[in-house]
This record gives structure tokens, C-alpha cells and sequence, in this order.
């Protein structure tokens, strides 16, 4: 099994990798399969169905869907571009799109919320199709946006859940699970980093990996220095203020002063993972980690490893941010990342995984280590459910990304305490992310049917 780092994190814009990144990466490989087709279509049209329409207008997946259709792509993703073909879309009733010509498309006919039943795949299915002149169906393919930005096809989906699934690319480290990983590393002498490293270097050379991880890190941080500089209220209805800026310059007029209590580090965690979520929520660029819901918990963790922690050297972001991803790619593998398919669990609950992960990397723990600091943040993440107000990705999800940066710099901190012995393992806890997930009330996972989205005033 093999998910590059750069598969785990990637550039995109908010507020949601799997509600706007994801139709966004749909609707551009339903282009591209429409270029390569031997019909000459007139027009597009397309249906949200499950969690995306749900929660569809909250996350921006109508918008997503038809700027992907007009070509545009997470990241390289431009506002103001965006709104310019928003509006001559909505203008002209045409999508101007790449290498196809103009195709009609009425965003109020032509995009579809079904609230019906959700498709059979997953809860996050969306249709495209392209008719002719007289509205008949020339090509149609089915979507499935499963968590994170990542996006299969029916046949794809299906075939990922065979029991012979497609064989991965071949790399020197090939572990699918945590206790594959744990038996790799005791046999090669190797950290899991290290291991990590080897299977990007079977695809890029080492200086495209180190310049991809020093770009991953850069979006992070400029996000959160963004996110700490902005003031106002967030986009949606809710009302919701932006506090990252309060928080910060309230802390640094706390500085050198003898009365501050030891606790007051857990504000600037929260600091650094509200500032990234509260730019995912206002629709700017972040990094999926894993995903958009959860991009704020490992840029916070790294940002309170460098700015707080004696000895930390930024010539070893390379290290926590493979060894993270190494944690995400197991959940992904034989989990989920997917809010609409597990809960929270599978978005701050793997992101706290991930960023536990690599501080204990980075802060010299041993690979049982590490896989025990991912294991006691997943675990105590167990349950959590995603209950957006008004499927927008701003309560309870940005503060919740920092509670999840507590939990994972509390997870390392304990598993550096210890040998790397533990009752329960990293892979137990992924399986048992997965039933609940499974078992859990549909209300829960990404609709806004249930839980804080109901109780709380939408207004």
C-alpha cells in the first residue's frame, strides 16, 4: 500500500476537501474523459447526492462543481478569477470550458440538490453528464468524493472494495498496517520517516520530495500567519467572528509576565489550528491534513513544536510531515478520512493521529513510539461525531481543531514517557474508528441532520 505525503497533504482551498476540493477534482476529470469521447456535446449538467446536497450550499459544493466544469482547479485556485466565471456563467447560461467550447448550462436547472437517497457508494456521490442539443444523455459517469480530496468513479470505488483490489505501485517499504510498519522498521534499522522517504524516492528525486515538503509546510504557515492577522466575521449566516486575531495579539501582550499560568500554552495551540480553520471557512487556500475539517491540527502542532520547544529545528519539518503522513495513509487505507463516512472521528481524530505522529518523530521517539503517540490520540478521539450548524465547516469544527492539537501534543508527550508497550494498538483503534463509523446514526456523518446542527440556532 502506498499514499504519497503529497497525496495525504495537498494544496486546495476551503472549506471542504470533500464537499469543494473533491466535485472541483470530479468535474475537471469529467472534462477530460468528455475530451478524449467521440460525441460533441451541447450542454452539462449535473446532481449532488447525499452529503453533498445535504450540506452542499454550506460547504460551496454548488460553486465548486460548476467552476470545476469551467475548469478550474484546487490548487492553483483563484478567488478572484472564480468569481469572475461565476458571474459570466450565470450571465451567459454557457461554461466556457477548456478545449471543449462553450456548453449550455443553467446553474439553477442544471445543478440538482437530490435529498433523496444517497447513492450506493458512499455518502459523498455526485452525477455529471453531458447531453446534446436536444437534452438526450451523451456521457454520464458517477463521482464518489471519499474524504480528503480524493475522488473514484463507480468502477473505481467498486473496485477498491473487491476482495482483489489493483495492485499498488511497488515500494521498498510496502506496510498496510501499523504492525507491517512497526516489523519493517525493526527489520531495516529504519525510522518510519526514513521508510516513508525511500517509497517517495521509488517516484521523485530527492530534491522534488524535499522542495514539495518545504512547499507543504509553507501554505501551512502562511495560512496561519494569514489566520492570525484577520479580523472580521466569517462568511455563511452564522455570524461567527473571527477570534485568531484577538487571541494572538491578547497573548502577546501577556508575555514576560510573571502571572501567566503554564496552561496558557494550550491557548497558543488553539491559536495557530483556529487561524487555518477559520481561513478554510472563509474559502481560503489550506492544506488538506487530512482534510479541510482538520487542515488546522498538524500545521499547529508544527508551528508549537518550532516556536515553543527547545531544540526544534525546522531541518526536520521533512521528518514529521512523512511520518505523519505514513499515519494517514493507514487510516485512510483501512478506515476512513471521510466526515460524512465515519464522523470527526476520521477528520480531527486522524489529523491528531498524524500530528502526534510526527512530534514524537521529530522529538526522538522510537517507531513503537510513534505508533503508540498516533494510537492514544486516535483513540480518545473514538465516537466523535460531525454535526455542522448549517453545513458550514465553522461550529464546532474550528475550535475543535484545537482541542485536537492539545490532544496530540498530550498524546507524544505520553508515549515519550513510556517504551512503546501499550494494550491497545494503532491498527485495533483504526478498526474500531471504522464499525463505529459504520454503526453510526446517519444524522451524525456530515448531513446536519443531528446533534449541534439541530440544537443550535441556525440564525
Amino acid at each position: 500500500m502506498f499514499l504519497s505525503v503529497f497525496d495525504i497533504f495537498k494544496v486546495g482551498v476551503g472549506p471542504s476537501s470533500s464537499h469543494t476540493m473533491g466535485p472541483m477534482v470530479a468535474a475537471g476529470r469529467f472534462l477530460d474523459r468528455l475530451r478524449a469521447s467521440p460525441f460533441h456535446a451541447h450542454g452539462l449538467r449535473a446532481s449532488l447526492h447525499g452529503s453533498l446536497a445535504f450540506t452542499g450550499v454550506g460547504h460551496a459544493t454548488d460553486r465548486a462543481t460548476i467552476l470545476g466544469l469551467a475548469g478550474l482547479e484546487p490548487g492553483s485556485y483563484d478567488a478572484e478569477r472564480a468569481e469572475e466565471v461565476l458571474a459570466a456563467i450565470r450571465a451567459t447560461g454557457r461554461i466556457e470550458a477548456p478545449g471543449l467550447g462553450p456548453l449550455q448550462f443553467d446553474p439553477d436547472k442544471d445543478l440538482v440538490f437530490d435529498y433523496g437517497h444517497a447513492l450506493p457508494g458512499h455518502a459523498n456521490g455526485m452525477r455529471i453528464q453531458a447531453t446534446d442539443a436536444q437534452g438526450d444523455v451523451l456521457l454520464s459517469e458517477v463521482y464518489y468524493s471519499v474524504g480528503g480530496g480524493f475522488v473514484l468513479t463507480e468502477a473505481e470505488l467498486a473496485e477498491s472494495k473487491s476482495d482483489r483490489p489493483a495492485a499498488g505501485p511497488a515500494v521498498p517499504f510496502p506496510f498496510e498496517s501499523a504492525h507491517q510498519m512497526l516489523g519493517m522498521a525493526e527489520a531495516s534499522g529504519l525510522s518510519v520517516a526514513a521508510m516513508k522517504r525511500a517509497n517517495e524516492l521509488a517516484f521523485r528525486s530527492a530534491p522534488e520530495l524535499d522542495r514539495g515538503l518545504k512547499r507543504i509546510w509553507q501554505v501551512m504557515n502562511d495560512c496561519i500567519e494569514r489566520g492570525m492577522a484577520t479580523g472580521g466575521t466569517l462568511p455563511g449566516g452564522l455570524h461567527v467572528r473571527r477570534r485568531a486575531k484577538g487571541i494572538r495579539e491578547a497573548l502577546l501582550a501577556e508575555r514576560g509576565l510573571n502571572m501567566t499560568a503554564p496552561h496558557t500554552i494550550n491557548d497558543w495551540m488553539s491559536l495557530y489550528a483556529m487561524a487555518v480553520n477559520e481561513e478554510n471557512a472563509a474559502g481560503g487556500q489550506v492544506v488538506t491534513a487530512p482534510t479541510n475539517g482538520a487542515a488546522g491540527v498538524v500545521p499547529a502542532v508544527i508551528r508549537y513544536w518550532l516556536d515553543h520547544v527547545p531544540g526544534a529545528s525546522p531541518a526536520k519539518l521533512g521528518d514529521f510531515l512523512l511520518t505523519a503522513a505514513a499515519i494517514g495513509g493507514l487510516v485512510k487505507h483501512n478506515a476512513s478520512i471521510s466526515g460524512a463516512e465515519c464522523g470527526c472521528q476520521a477528520e480531527v481524530g486522524s489529523a491528531a493521529a498524524m500530528g502526534a505522529a510526527g512530534l514524537a518523530a521529530v522529538l526522538g521517539g522510537t517507531p513503537a513510539q510513534v505508533e503508540n503517540a498516533a494510537e492514544i490520540a486516535l483513540e480518545h478521539h473514538l465516537g466523535m461525531t460531525c454535526d455542522p450548524v448549517r453545513g458550514l465547516v465553522q461550529v464546532p469544527c474550528i475550535e475543535r481543531n484545537g482541542l485536537g492539537a492539545i490532544k496530540a501534543v498530550s498524546a507524544a508527550s505520553l508515549a515519550l514517557r513510556g517504551d512503546g508497550e501499550h494494550l491497545v494498538s494503532l491498527d485495533v483503534c483504526i478498526e474500531t474508528m471504522r464499525q463505529t463509523g459504520r454503526d453510526m446514526n446517519e444524522k451524525y456523518k456530515e448531513t446536519s441532520l443531528g446533534g449541534l446542527a439541530v440544537n443550535v440556532p441556525n440564525c
